[in-house]
């Protein structure tokens, strides 16, 4: 709910809201509501608030019209149209205006049908997917099996330079079987396929498109304006085929990447809305009164990353003494000032299905760090460690380890790099550096663009032949039980060898007057997972 002396809406809070503002729509009473927050063990103060919250967002009536400017905090030259090289929040949140795929990511990262009325499958190989009629392209064009056809094969074509080939690989064959039916074939079983077609570099395209200097989707928005590194207008889709929305008349979207800055727009009316609030920041906006700082729990991370090939973090036991001198609760509190959740040297997040609760919390523990640090024939040697402001919380994180590491006699060299150049100079380049991970809607996803031997991001070089053969096992097994151990045996896989450091999860914090209506938290990312601007309106 919104705290009224920081008017800071908490993400647990945020989350509960949302399935009361269901519960509401669905016919529940108030009472009944009241009843089942007290039953869980809620503060009746809280509930109280929290009933109040959600009841005035269950009473809003959304408006139309309206323009606003939203900032975000990156972008560059190489901002696309073309939802196959998005490869940044900039990129996700205009594809996500302009097109639509095949299903959407739900608030509990299942898949939800979109532009598919219905995809079925008997064996998780191939799947049948029944399009929805009547829906049409910005051009007037209608959707038709060619459309999805194309747009799924092109991410296989080397020339097309896809995000996601290593993805789309797995697909051997799209053909249309019906004027509205298109079957998908893969070369294995692969259960995640529904939740895959709803991330943004899967977003359906017109058939044949070659030219992304305009975008022509089915999505809620139409592209006036795009200049990539500069900004975009986005003006209301009359036409779209979800009855009402979208609210708002027009988007200007544009970034600023100085994070003060970013804020002071936002305080100066200049925008209405910003993302990547610094921590620190947070009780600024809300001390000024009429503003909003949104946090939402996500899967992304700062991650320390020990190379198993460079030097001499390859041994095991060293790599055990740094994940055992994190004070993970320390460096929560100081690098994101409480706006985080423990993490526990895995990537799979709590809120997540398929999280694996019966992983013992590693906390810090220097006599065992010591040891592996002996053990490992390192102690007494100075290592250089890589941070910089552009993975976020790093600096403070580097200097907290810093200090453990004195405890044990190790001596850490901190060797700040400055934001600009950072990710395609430093990152993954050293012995150890820092690195930010965003969230991905699946585990298999996150395991295989990540951790697998083969895997181009696999950043700590780590290799383990059975973590891939369970990996393989899992993408296809459709026995939730089954597929559910074979996580939990990755995870400890993870946990326990991967040179990767994970002490906590960043959460998003975004900004906003509150004038805007209808934010809501999402467990994909920040501005409602990049899906903003469908859901939002001005109440001006």
């Amino acid at each position: 709910m919104s705290n009224k002396e920081t008017n800071i809406i908490l993400p647990q809070h945020a989350a509960v809201s949302d399935l009361i503002v269901d519960d509401l729509k669905r016919g529940t009473s108030r009472r009944d509501v009241m009843r089942t927050l007290l039953a869980g063990g809620m503060m009746a103060a809280t509930a109280g608030g929290l009933l109040t919250h959600a009841g005035e967002a269950f009473a809003q009536t959304p408006k139309k019209g309206g323009r606003i400017r939203v900032a975000v905090g990156a972008s560059s030259t190489a901002d696309t149209l073309d939802p196959a090289k998005g490869g940044t929040i900039a990129d996700y949140v205009r594809h996500y205006m302009f097109y639509n795929g095949l299903t959407t990511i739900d608030t509990k990262l299942g898949a939800q049908m979109e532009l598919a009325e219905s995809m079925t499958t008997k064996d998780a190989v191939t799947w049948t997917v029944k399009l929805r009629k009547d829906i049409r392209f910005h051009d007037g064009k209608p959707l038709t099996p060619a459309d999805v056809v194309y747009t799924l094969m092109r991410h296989k074509n080397p020339a097309t330079a896809s995000k996601v080939k290593p993805v789309a690989d797995e697909i051997v064959e799209v053909k249309a079987t019906g004027p509205n039916e298109v079957q998908i074939k893969l070369a294995s079983a692969n259960a995640d396929l529904p939740q895959l077609l709803g991330t943004s570099n899967f977003l359906i395209v017109r058939d044949g498109t070659t030219d992304f200097t305009t975008a022509n989707g089915t999505g809620p928005y139409k592209c006036k304006e795009f200049r990539p590194g500069v900004r975009s207008i986005s003006v209301r889709n009359e036409n779209y085929w979800k009855p009402g929305k979208p609210y708002l008349d027009e988007i200007e979207y544009f970034a600023i990447p100085d994070e003060a800055a970013r804020v002071n727009a936002l305080l100066s009316g200049d925008v209405h809305l910003i993302n990547a609030i610094n921590p620190r920041s947070a009780p600024t906006v809300t001390a000024a009164g009429g503003y909003t700082v949104f946090e939402s729990k996500t899967g992304h991370y700062t991650d320390l990353i020990m190379r198993d090939s460079v030097g001499p973090v390859k041994n095991p036991d060293f790599v055990l003494a740094m994940k055992y001198m994190m004070d993970r609760e320390q460096i929560r509190k100081v690098s994101m000032r409480g706006f985080a959740s423990l993490g526990n040297d895995q990537p799979v997040q709590a809120h997540h299905k398929y999280y694996f609760s019966g992983l013992p919390q590693r906390g810090m523990d220097l006599d065992k760090a010591k040891f592996h640090l002996q053990k490992s024939g390192m102690a007494g040697s100075t290592l250089p460690l890589v941070a910089s402001t552009a993975a976020t919380g790093s600096v403070d994180t580097a200097q907290i380890l810093q200090l453990s590491a004195q405890k044990i006699g190790l001596n850490l060299d901190i060797k700040r790099m400055p934001a600009d150049g950072y990710w395609s100079n430093h990152w993954a380049k050293h012995p150890m550096s820092f690195g930010n991970i965003n969230p991905r809607p699946t585990t298999d996803l996150m395991f295989t663009l990540f951790y697998k031997s083969s895997a181009p991001q696999n950043v700590s070089g780590w290799k383990n032949e059975k973590f891939d053969q369970l990996l393989e096992q899992a993408r296809g097994e459709t026995n939730d039980a089954k597929r559910k151990q074979m996580y939990a045996d990755m995870q400890v896989m993870v946990h326990e060898g991967c040179g990767v450091g994970i002490p906590i999860f960043n959460h998003s914090l975004d900004g906003f007057t509150n004038k805007l209506k209808g934010i809501s938290s999402h467990p994909v990312g920040g501005l409602m997972g990049y899906m903003f601007a469908e859901n939002i309106w001005l109440d001006a």
